[in-house]
């Protein structure tokens, strides 16, 4: 039953940070989180450029793109899954919160480097799984130590 909390909460927190800490019983992080959600989405235009890159339409996410709201999203996305599985008695062993610390990082550095490549949402995402990925690996690493 615990294990499929723990998803629950995190699939959640995919859909929309903080949705998870609602499902915890953490009611003010989680509106806190779904309002900080709002506000970088709308400052951000991140609707309007998920539907432009969906399109393929590149320079014109780039363009529609606020930078400076947007960097901060990946942060916001990936502490609100972090925060939910681990109040739902996910991995609390050391090193647990690597992959997320390195998602939010390479996702952020995603959406930085987006102007040059694919547009804020397609490297933004891509940075979030190759950080996912590298801190995973980083974990098991230091775990056998």
């Amino acid at each position: 039953m615990k294990k499929s909390i723990q998803l629950e909460v995190i699939l959640w927190s995919i859909a929309l940070p903080g949705f998870g800490q609602l499902l915890n019983g953490k009611l003010l992080k989680g509106l806190l989180l779904i309002g900080l959600e709002f506000l970088i989405n709308v400052n951000s235009n991140l609707n309007v450029i998920i539907i432009s890159s969906f399109h393929g339409e590149i320079e014109k996410t780039i363009n529609q793109t606020n930078y400076q709201w947007l960097m901060f999203y990946p942060c916001i996305y990936m502490f609100g899954m972090w925060d939910a599985y681990k109040d739902a008695g996910g991995d609390t062993r050391p090193y647990s919160t690597i992959p997320f610390v390195f998602g939010a990082f390479f996702g952020t550095v995603g959406v930085i480097f987006s102007t040059y490549y694919l547009g804020a949402v397609w490297l933004g995402i891509i940075g979030c799984f190759v950080g996912i990925l590298i801190g995973t690996l980083i974990k098991s690493a230091l775990r056998r130590f």
